[in-house]
């Protein structure tokens, strides 16, 4: 499912418009990524829970040439927990 076929959905079980099914997604992600980029984390309950993990520095090989060694730096990474109810429906 991408961004237009979740509009739809929401449209249809929301009873909203276009418009407002939009502004509910991108409210969503914007509010996740802003909040992320500040080092807190969304829980949904039953649902899971978002989060940005450090990801350390390591040496890598480079693709372009496998015998040649690189550095790797730190990256910050989202992360994604799936919640109880989220895991028991993935199961049945």
């Amino acid at each position: 499912m991408n961004k237009a076929e979740l509009i739809d959905t929401l449209i249809n079980k929301c009873a909203v418009t276009r418009k407002q099914a939009e502004d509910m997604i991108d409210g969503f992600t914007d509010t996740v990524m802003a909040t992320l980029k500040s080092g807190g984390e969304v829980t949904i309950a039953g649902f899971g829970t978002f989060s940005a993990r450090t990801r350390t520095a390591r040496m890598g090989v480079n693709p372009l040439n496998p015998s040649e060694r690189i550095q790797i730096p730190e990256v910050r990474v989202p992360k994604f927990k799936a919640g109880k109810n989220l895991k028991e429906a993935l199961k049945s």
